[in-house]
């Protein structure tokens, strides 16, 4: 009998190790720690990333923006924490994870992979020795901005915005760029705006990543990439990991689904290759917290292409069915992730 679109998929998924970029999972696991449950990661969350496969998770220390500038740094302190009391309580299912071949080691020992980034570097303020401080605790990814301006440079807003004057990175992002890229840390520009984008790429020799961002030329977010910035990834040796939010994959509400985000991997992969696009979901409708529609918001808000880790087999049955060969399938999936991780991080 031959083998099932499903079956094919579930078969790569054993294969290959398969890697979300960015999730914002430890703000998440934090509160729901605060109000006493314990085990979080094991119980709500792995069987689903279990079911879709899912080897590798690059978990951000995401700070909301009513906590700064004042909590930024005790916010995200408390999420490492809960991130390392999550391991003392379930070693056997999840391992923190700063090479590639702690990756592997992870993935032997059928342990999920958990690495960790800073979205925004609105921790630091303008402290450069507390890059060093998270470096020790474990981070290796640094995502200079979220949408909002901070001391390193100017985020880069889902939708048009009244800010002023825009501006590149700061004197501190420079310092904060050079530093990182020195101590092997990697550079993702996922919400950094135009100008500073540019400057990270004037300052940088190794690779830089966009870990959660798409094409701004299917849909017009400048969160989502230029050809002229994918080109620039592509020529740093980075990968650009495809975000699942509607508001990233279609400029129409109804058109936002894996199809039209399979639609910005096509474009990418036409433009510099398959070994250079990866998997960075940023689910959010899995992460319960409070859910509060804003006041001003009168119309349909958005939603997530793909709900949850366990539906990441569409994106792969979406692959297969596109024509992607199993080798090329492997390396969106994390392949091309883990061969820069294997590259950068030591």
């Amino acid at each position: 009998m031959a083998e099932t679109l499903r079956e094919h998929a579930k078969r790569l998924h054993q294969q290959f190790i398969a890697v979300d970029a960015h999730f914002d999972l430890l703000m998440e696991v934090d509160l729901k720690r605060k109000y006493g449950y314990r085990k979080v990661i094991e119980t709500e969350f792995l069987p689903g990333l279990r079911e879709g496969g899912v080897g590798a998770l690059v978990c951000s220390l995401f700070i909301s923006s009513e906590y700064l500038p004042e909590m930024g740094l005790k916010m995200a302190l408390d999420q490492v924490s809960a991130l390392y009391s999550e391991i003392e309580e379930s070693p056997d299912k999840i391992q923190l994870c700063t090479t590639y071949d702690e990756i592997l080691d992870a993935r032997a020992h059928q342990k999920l992979a958990i690495l960790l980034s800073l979205e925004g570097v609105d921790p630091l303020t303008n402290d450069l020795g507390l890059l060093q401080i998270f470096y020790k605790l474990g981070v290796r990814f640094v995502g200079l901005t979220w949408s909002r301006r901070n001391f390193a440079a100017d985020g880069s807003h889902f939708s048009s915005v009244d800010e002023g004057r825009k501006g590149g990175l700061t004197a501190f992002g420079v310092d904060l760029v050079k530093l990182a890229e020195k101590m092997n840390m990697i550079i993702d520009v996922s919400h950094l705006n135009d100008e500073g984008f540019l400057d990270v790429m004037e300052r940088t020799n190794g690779p830089v990543i966009a870990s959660h961002s798409n094409v701004r030329n299917i849909a017009s977010s400048m969160r989502n990439l230029t050809d002229d910035q994918i080109r620039a990834l592509a020529a740093s040796g980075g990968v650009i990991g495809m975000n699942g939010f509607s508001m990233f994959v279609s400029d129409t509400y109804e058109e936002g689904d894996v199809a039209h985000l399979l639609d910005h991997l096509d474009y990418i992969v036409q433009l510099v290759g398959a070994r250079h696009v990866g998997v960075g979901l940023d689910i959010c409708q899995s992460l319960t917290g409070i859910d509060l529609k804003p006041a001003w918001q009168t119309g349909p808000s958005s939603y997530d292409v793909i709900a949850s880790h366990k539906d990441l087999l569409l994106f792969t049955e979406g692959l297969i069915s596109r024509g992607y060969s199993d080798e090329e399938i492997g390396l969106i999936l994390g392949g091309n992730f883990l061969n820069l991780y294997k590259k950068v991080l030591k």
